[in-house]
Order: C-alpha cells, then sequence, then structure tokens
C-alpha cells in the first residue's frame, strides 16, 4: 500500500471512528466519560435570595455609630420567611434566606458583633447600598437553563454540579472494549525465565496501563505463537471488542502472519505504513464490528504507535475530540540539534553532538522521557528554536515543518 504521512494515516483514521453509542450510568461511576446528551439545571442557584456574608441583614441606610437591637438569628440551612421587624437587625450567616424586609447585609467585621443589640463601626463606608452582600435567587441558574453540553467531559468539578443538581444518572458515551494480543514464538510472559533467543512480553503491561490512563480496562488475550491456525483463533476472539490491538507481526518476514489473519477473518485493511520512525509497519483495519491496529513489534514502536495514534482514536470512541498531533506540547530546544539520525533522539540531543539514538530505547521510554518529532530530511535547528505544540496545528510548510516536541514522538521519514 505504501507509507502514508501521519496526516493522511490520521486521517483515515478518523473518518472511521466516531463516538460510540449512549448508554446511561450511575453518576458516581461516571468519571473521565463523556455526555452524550445536554443536562439541565432542576433547582434555581442560589434557590432563594441568601447572603453572601456572616453579618446583619438590615433595612434602608445605616449610619456609622447607629445602633439596632437584634430581632433573631438565621443560620444557613433555616427556611426562608423569617420577616425582619422595622428598625431592627437580624444576625445571618453566609448562605442564609435573607428576611423578607431586609434590602441588604452589613458584614460583621464592621459591627461590634453584638447578639442582642448591634453597633455599627464608626469606621464603617459610609452608607451600604441595597443590594449589598445579597446573592438573589436564580442569578447563576435557573431551573431549566443548560447545565452541561453534549460532549462535556465529566471532571470531578462537572460531577459536583449534576450532584448539585440532583442528577443521579447520567447519559454518556459507551467506552469502548479493548483486547490486546502480543504475538511471536519468541515472546513470552514476564513471568517466565526467557530461553536463548527468546524475550519477555513488555507490550501487554505498556498497553493495560495505558488504557487504564484513559479509564479502560483493557482485556489480554495472552501471546499468539507463529502459526496460522493458533493465531487465528486468538484474532477472532479479540475480533469481539470494538477494538483490538495486536503487537508484531506486521512487518514484512515470512512469519509476519498478521495482516493476512485478519484478511481471512473479513477485516479490511485501510493501510499498513506510516512514514514514522518508530513505528513505520502499523497497521489498520476495519471490520463490522469494530477496529483493529497492528503494532509493530518494537516496543518503542508500540508505545510511540500508541501514543500517536491509538490512544486517540480511543478517546474520540468515547466522544473526545482529539487527533495524532493533540499530544503535541511546546518546548524550546537548550541546544543546536545535530542532523537527523535514522532513529528518535531522547529530547536534549542525547549524550553528545550527532549521537545516534539506540535501537531499542525502551529505558528512555520507561522514564517518560519526551522525544523529538521533526522531518527526517532537514538541517539540525539552532539552540533556541521554539517547538509547535498541539494548539499550533498540524506541520505546515513544505516540508511539513516546524520542529514539534511530543510526549512520545518520531521522526518523519
Amino acid at each position: 500500500m505504501g507509507l502514508l504521512h501521519p496526516d493522511e494515516a490520521w486521517r483515515k483514521i478518523a473518518e472511521r471512528v466516531s463516538p460510540l453509542a449512549a448508554e446511561t450510568v450511575a453518576r458516581r461511576a461516571a468519571a473521565g466519560r463523556v455526555l452524550a446528551g445536554e443536562l439541565a439545571a432542576t433547582v434555581d442557584v442560589p434557590a432563594a435570595d441568601v447572603s453572601a456574608m456572616d453579618g446583619y441583614a438590615v433595612a434602608g441606610d445605616i449610619r456609622p455609630g447607629e445602633a439596632l437591637p437584634v430581632a433573631g438569628t438565621v443560620a444557613a440551612g433555616d427556611p426562608p420567611g423569617f420577616a425582619l421587624t422595622p428598625g431592627t437587625a437580624a444576625r445571618i450567616m453566609t448562605g442564609a434566606p435573607v428576611p423578607r424586609g431586609a434590602d441588604r447585609v452589613v458584614p460583621v467585621e464592621r459591627t461590634d458583633g453584638g447578639r442582642e443589640r448591634v453597633i455599627f463601626r464608626e469606621g464603617m463606608p459610609e452608607g451600604t447600598p441595597p443590594g449589598e452582600h445579597v446573592r438573589r435567587r436564580g442569578e447563576i441558574l435557573r431551573a431549566g437553563d443548560p447545565l452541561l453540553p453534549a460532549g462535556a467531559r465529566l471532571t470531578p468539578g462537572a460531577l459536583a454540579l449534576l450532584a448539585t443538581h440532583g442528577h443521579a444518572e447520567v447519559p454518556v458515551h459507551r467506552a469502548p472494549t479493548v483486547a490486546v494480543l502480543a504475538t511471536g514464538d519468541e515472546v513470552v510472559p514476564p513471568e517466565a525465565t526467557p530461553a536463548p533467543g527468546q524475550l519477555r512480553d513488555s507490550h501487554t503491561d505498556f498497553l493495560l496501563a495505558a488504557g487504564a490512563t484513559l479509564g479502560l480496562g483493557f482485556t489480554p488475550l495472552g501471546i499468539a505463537p507463529d502459526r496460522v491456525d493458533a493465531l487465528r483463533e486468538l484474532v477472532r476472539q479479540g475480533l469481539r471488542s470494538d477494538v483490538l490491538l495486536l503487537c508484531g507481526g506486521v512487518s514484512m518476514g515470512e512469519f509476519d502472519l498478521v495482516e493476512g489473519v485478519l484478511a481471512g477473518l473479513g477485516c479490511e485493511a485501510v493501510f499498513d505504513g506510516v512514514a514514522v520512525q518508530p513505528g513505520k509497519p502499523l497497521v489498520f483495519a476495519v471490520h463490522p464490528g469494530g477496529i483493529v491496529f497492528g503494532l509493530p513489534g518494537n516496543p518503542a514502536s508500540v508505545m510511540v504507535s500508541f501514543w500517536l495514534f491509538v490512544r486517540p482514536a480511543l478517546r474520540r470512541l468515547m466522544g473526545r475530540d482529539d487527533s495524532w498531533w493533540g499530544s503535541a506540547v511546546a518546548g524550546t530546544l537548550p541546544a543546536p540539534l545535530p542532523r537527523p539520525a535514522a532513529r528518535p533522539l531522547p529530547a536534549g540531543g542525547g549524550r553528545g553532538p550527532g549521537r545516534r539514538a539506540p535501537g531499542h530505547p525502551l529505558p528512555a521510554e520507561g522514564l517518560a522521557r519526551p522525544r523529538l518529532l521533526r522531518p527526517r530530511q532537514r538541517p539540525g535547528p539552532p539552540a533556541g528554536r521554539r517547538a509547535a505544540g498541539a494548539g499550533r496545528g498540524p506541520m505546515r510548510g513544505p516540508d511539513r515543518g516546524p520542529l514539534t516536541l511530543l510526549r512520545n514522538a518520531a521522526t518523519i521519514l
């Protein structure tokens, strides 16, 4: 099929990935989910005229040095209805309903704090205007006003708002089910002791943890050997999920069997290579029940492919807006960057000018070091040049520049 530029690869993914259908879940189980429908306010906020300060509710102007008898105390939670007798004041707490007949609140700091008789201090400002320190009923929200729009992410603050309005259940986009399958005769479980020529599976642990950062519980299917029949059976299981993530078996070798097995099970390959390194032999396929990503076997390639393409695709399924460029962040080079090497360089330029990054940079990835993404055939930029962030949009210009710093990234080939 040929290599696609990341922009084109993402366009093909985005055309085939849209938010999943709505489901209703309990509010306390909805953290991190995305609303599938608008929710409205159920009560006025505030529910009555209330005091914004601890102080004294009064009617009309109060002169410095004036004294008034205290007719009563109104606390937060008291029902409205207390009536202020003319020529008196009422002690009032923050959030308490303002008594009938009162038109303003004088903060306690401007008084002597008396319980039976209150004196308003000589030093208080001349006059307390009507409405001072009174929050009017419905001044924030009226019952029926829009509360949260469809597409809103349910953050802790958003959930607190829903609790305020008594929304016990909320409509959200269904979370995708995701299956993970490692492949290869040379791959053994992490608990096993590798024989000569074997290596432990790191892909599954990375993907399970990466899924957890999205609030998703991925289902591990184990390790498939390089045999068509065994691979086909495990892939068939994985296709029951909305998303299947395969690791390895997607390159051009004799034992790279994934694409053939997917085709035999009715999957349509959309592309099988992206002009990014590491992560070049990335497969994306679709079938009537969902999507498939065939990730390269190299651990760094799995990580880069996940951050650039899989993660934003999962977020879109969950109802969130994202793109392959979504994890770009801004940064400034502290030193000149050498000319591009064949492999990505750790941010900071490696250990010395022109040093090539290792072919298996798992230690750097494990320490979550950011990596640089730039066009491959381009001179190294000077110190002080600022890398574009996600807010700057996709790479521009004839060479697809400028330089960009990503959480995890690669060299564009």
